[in-house]
């Protein structure tokens, strides 16, 4: 069985184009997989759960105060009771064929643990071509992984162990929950890129997430860090480290912008030190090469 986790707030309005998307799966209505829909509701305020009741089949609704989409989305992890994970943002809609697709290369690969797809973008209702920086990979992606999420969550589909066996999503982030994500997936699996849509994305609305917060690279500099206490080959280590010392320069001159600048020393403070850790790193880099 397939678990559809759909977390939302306050997106009534693209909510029953998300759900028909799902049942409008030839997958689904083949009848070849078991699906559940397990729709999170983040404390709308809007009319969301009226919108659910019009619907009818393997949909369970599930209402919690307002904690953010991190504590959605493994709420929603709670609750699911299939082998397979898919996960849907409330404004992106799949194509009817995707799960399909996704499960003939699950089922080919049984020891593939996620698969994604390319997106067709749509901004206020256009279609707009993605900068290169958001190009996806296939296979180890994870040094692809560090600049930007480039693993869509409504794009992919997952098996229920790797959540088991690398844990959930960070619910002390209010955003970049999914990059914090894809690195800790990318450093263990490789994950398989189907080179075709699968899934529409809707953007530019002014209530989108990345749209709410200031210097989106704070949050991805805390998942950044975190992985410095996992694992690392040397060469891994260093790539971290490079990565939070170029963003901890953008926020320090954004933060010096805005004339914040006891925030401008904390992330110079910062480019300081994995500047030395790099310099440790570095001769032994050179002589494995060597």
């Amino acid at each position: 069985m397939i678990s559809v986790i759909i977390p939302t707030y306050n997106r009534a309005r693209f909510l029953s184009e998300a759900i028909e998307s799902v049942l409008s799966q030839s997958a689904f209505q083949s009848g070849k997989y078991g699906f559940e829909i397990i729709i999170i509701d983040d404390g709308s305020t809007d009319e969301t759960k009226k919108i659910i009741e019009r619907f009818t089949g393997p949909i369970y609704y599930y209402y919690q105060p307002h904690q953010g989409v991190s504590r959605a989305r493994n709420h929603g992890l709670e609750r699911a009771k299939g082998e397979f994970i898919a996960f849907l943002d409330s404004d992106d809609l799949w194509l009817p064929e995707k799960i399909k697709i996704q499960m003939n290369v699950m089922e080919t690969f049984p020891n593939l643990m996620g698969c994604t797809s390319d997106e067709i973008w749509l901004r206020r209702g256009k279609r707009v071509n993605p900068k290169e920086k958001h190009r996806k990979y296939s296979g180890w992606i994870f040094p692809q992984a560090l600049p930007l999420c480039i693993l869509s969550l409504s794009a992919s589909l997952f098996r229920r162990i790797v959540f088991e066996e690398i844990g959930r999503f960070d619910e002390a982030l209010p955003v970049c929950e999914d990059y914090d994500f894809s690195l800790r997936y990318s450093l263990r699996y490789p994950l398989h890129l189907i080179d075709r849509p699968l899934i529409i994305k809707r953007g530019g609305h002014e209530d989108q997430l990345s749209k709410k917060f200031w210097g989106m690279d704070r949050f991805r500099i805390q998942a950044l860090l975190k992985l410095l206490s996992l694992n690392l080959t040397p060469h891994q280590a260093f790539l971290v480290r490079r990565e939070i010392w170029r963003k901890a320069k953008i926020i320090s001159q954004g933060a010096v912008k805005r004339g914040n600048f006891e925030l401008a020393q904390y992330y110079q403070n910062l480019m300081d030190k994995m500047e030395e850790e790099l310099n440790h790193i570095l001769p032994f880099l050179e002589k494995k090469l060597d």
